[in-house]
């Protein structure tokens, strides 16, 4: 069965792979390789000074030489990245490929990810599931600035035309702008929610809360914007509970 264009192929990991080590293998062996050489010919030929100064010679450039070559790689890595995430995002982004967009998060989330992963994996999954709806969601109201701005430039160059259809291009045109508006502010609000269920993830991640008590709070935090008051206030009430008793029992011990 083919792969999805907008899915992760292990071609595509091969050479992510690839493009991880080459550019820092390319450095040790080009700054590396024609020293080593001419130094091998020089103790071949019976110590002759003539390769020993060259290949004294040869350091510098080569050095040189071997940062040019990495530093392209680099930038060919980081456009073949770019054009994976954008592929990737094509279809939306899933929690398996959020490693692939490690750059567009946050340092918090970084660090969070990666202390969840060490610590609690099933916080982890919660947590990169939501990462996931955080970044299609971000870059949903980024897709739609983008053409919120273009829309206005057209609108604005449709305006000094003189031409019959000037109005119907004007409305087609206000039309596509208040599309535009309403998926912005769509994005934005889903943005919200998952920036706030990343937070309420951090917060049992920072209490040892086990995956019962997540999955509660994030079931509460789904069933609507409405429902988040009370859902708060219900888990602010569980906590509050629990340090009176962790109080009594302390009371209690010898």
């Amino acid at each position: 069965m083919p792969d999805r264009p907008g899915k992760l192929t292990s071609r595509d990991r091969r050479i992510g792979e690839l493009w991880r080590w080459a550019p820092w293998l390319t450095l040790l062996g080009v700054s590396a390789m024609p020293p080593a050489v001419l130094a091998l010919v020089y103790l071949l030929t019976g110590g002759a000074t003539l390769f020993l100064v060259l290949a004294l010679g040869a350091i510098p450039f080569s050095i040189i030489t071997a940062v040019v070559v990495m530093l392209i790689l680099l930038l060919l890595r980081r456009r073949w990245l770019r054009n994976l995430r954008e592929r990737l995002a094509s279809d939306g982004i899933t929690a398996d490929e959020v490693q692939w967009f490690v750059s567009e998060l946050t340092t918090a989330e970084r660090r969070a990810l990666k202390d969840m992963e060490r610590r609690q994996p099933l916080l982890a999954d919660a947590y990169c599931e939501t990462l996931a709806l955080r970044l299609n969601a971000s870059r949903l109201v980024a897709r739609s600035r983008r053409d919120l701005l273009l829309v206005e430039r057209r609108i604005n160059r449709a305006r000094y035309l003189n031409a019959p259809d000037t109005a119907v291009l004007l409305e087609e045109l206000r039309r596509d702008r208040a599309r535009l508006e309403a998926l912005k502010q769509q994005g934005s609000s889903r943005r919200a929610e998952a920036e706030a269920r990343l937070q309420m993830i951090e917060a049992a991640a920072s209490r040892g809360a086990s995956w019962a008590e997540t999955n509660y709070m994030l079931q509460r935090l789904d069933e609507g914007r409405k429902h988040l008051p009370l859902g708060l206030e219900t888990a602010r009430a569980e906590q509050q509970l629990r340090e009176d008793m962790d109080s009594e029992l302390r009371k209690l011990s010898p």
